[in-house]
């Protein structure tokens, strides 16, 4: 294929993190990109406003990322940003009544790093700890096909302690697939852990920004304006359409005509989008497979301090992570001798028809059992954020329903944590879409240039079974 010098223009719909994914490497590449977002600020799902009911800024919802997430670490790069991701290696788990069982890497080779401070945890019997043993070592084997079989399922097969599945298996998975155990690809499940349990240490590090979500991507903004694009807020895109020569990209401004364009909305609002012929029935109908899940964030301000630590897992209730901003947010630590924490209630199904006072009250009597300090704090203000749509269900089978960047219309590709990625509803599953979809457009006019970066590589023992 020869490869053509002209200067394409790219309409990039939606300013989450993978349509900027795709705008910042397509800029990059010398294409005019153009990102047309609803909101009045990028980031998506990771995003964050002025809450008005309290005059603070605040996340929509604590986002993490891990070492193991090499895209997205590459997309933090390009933008300058990574300086403000604090990473911490130990985890903190906490029982009702304040019993702590600390997790960190040691000295010893993957995937043995962990074995040490897993052995001596309070939180798992003897037993407990047997069972999880067995079932990692089936799972360093290889990574699983999607099939129809869901985790919950897997992990009764493998003979797992009830009180593993609740405080371990439970414990990581809802966090991070953000869906119930029983509705869980066992691929997925089993990625989790490979990725960030069993490769290596550093594949398990865990980082916070540092600062406010739409800070933090609203860098893409002048990546995307310094190479001659624009980032158009406040515009929802209604329609696109697909012609021999361009696409129609149509706005309550009225409609303008590019060379390519990349549909980078949420799963549940790219139907409406796409061109309202015969052509687009087949993606239509896997669209319908998908569903969302949602997650809520229950922001808490004190009047002191309630805990030093600086994030724990919560377990056997229903808050599951408390993430005490004071501590790694910049501008807070020293702000005052209060607490800001936000407490996070993945798959949070059964807090969606809840009021925010049923919430506060549930949540501030819930952290009062993990930190008793929390009984002699005054609350100074809250607020509870539901994201409904937070994400999709990674289902068992859910793969082959999962579109691939490129369309039907070869001037029209799809980007978003639900496409064909190889990774479930995660920031660096986003990211890689949006690269994935900026490659796949440069090959359609013979500029091949890649965008996606290696995995981390396993380390010790790892590396026999990768």
């Amino acid at each position: 294929m020869t490869a053509d010098t002209r200067q394409y223009t790219v309409a990039i719909v939606g300013g989450g993190l993978a349509g900027l994914a795709a705008g910042c490497a397509l800029a990059e590449a010398g294409l005019r990109v153009t990102v047309f977002e609803r909101r009045p600020y990028v980031g998506g799902r990771a995003s964050s406003y002025e809450h008005p009911g309290t005059g603070e800024v605040v996340d929509n919802c604590q986002h993490v990322l891990l070492g193991c997430c090499t895209n997205l670490i590459n997309f933090y790069d390009r933008l300058g940003v990574n300086g403000k991701i604090r990473w911490f290696d130990e985890l903190t788990f906490i029982e009702p009544g304040g019993r702590a069982s600390k997790m960190s890497p040691s000295f010893l080779p993957a995937p043995m790093h962990n074995v040490p401070t897993f052995l001596t945890s309070k939180m798992l019997s003897a037993n407990d700890k047997f069972a999880i043993a067995r079932a990692m070592a089936t799972m360093s084997r290889g990574l699983p096909e999607d099939s129809s079989e869901d985790f919950l399922s897997w992990l009764r097969r493998h003979n797992q302690t009830e009180q593993a599945i609740e405080r371990f298996w439970k414990t990581v998975l809802v966090s991070a697939l953000n869906e119930d155990l029983d509705r869980i690809s066992v691929r997925y499940a089993a990625q989790v852990f490979r990725e960030s349990f069993m490769k290596s240490a550093a594949a398990g590090r865990m980082g916070l920004p540092s600062i406010p979500l739409s800070d933090l991507y609203g860098n893409a903004i002048e990546y995307i304006r310094a190479r001659g694009g624009e980032v158009l807020l406040r515009a929802a895109v209604t329609a696109i359409g697909a012609k021999q020569d361009q696409v129609g990209v149509l706005t309550g401004s009225g409609e303008r005509q590019f060379d390519f364009a990349v549909l980078a909305a949420p799963f549940q609002n790219v139907a409406s989008l796409l061109p309202s012929d015969e052509s687009a029935k087949p993606i239509k109908e896997q669209l319908t497979k998908f569903e969302p899940s949602s997650i809520t964030g229950i922001h808490l301000w004190f009047d002191r301090q309630i805990t030093p630590l600086p994030h724990a897992v919560l377990l056997d209730r229903t808050i599951q992570w408390m993430f005490h901003k004071s501590k790694f947010h910049e501008g807070r630590e020293n702000a005052s001798q209060g607490s800001y924490v936000e407490l996070v209630v993945s798959a949070s199904k059964s807090l969606v028809q809840k009021s925010r006072e049923e919430i506060l009250e549930l949540a501030t009597r819930e952290l009062a059992e993990f930190f008793p300090a929390v009984r002699e704090a005054k609350l100074a203000k809250a607020t509870v954020i539901k994201e409904i749509y937070a994400t999709y269900a990674i289902f068992p089978g859910l793969d082959k329903y999962r579109p691939m960047a490129k369309t039907q219309w070869p001037r029209i590709f799809l980007a978003g944590d639900w496409t064909a990625t190889g990774w479930p509803a995660t920031m660096e599953g986003a990211v890689r879409s949006g690269y994935l979809a900026a490659e796949a457009l440069m090959e359609s006019v013979g500029r091949e240039q890649k965008f996606i970066v290696a995995d981390l590589p396993a380390t010790g023992f790892m590396k026999l079974f990768w």
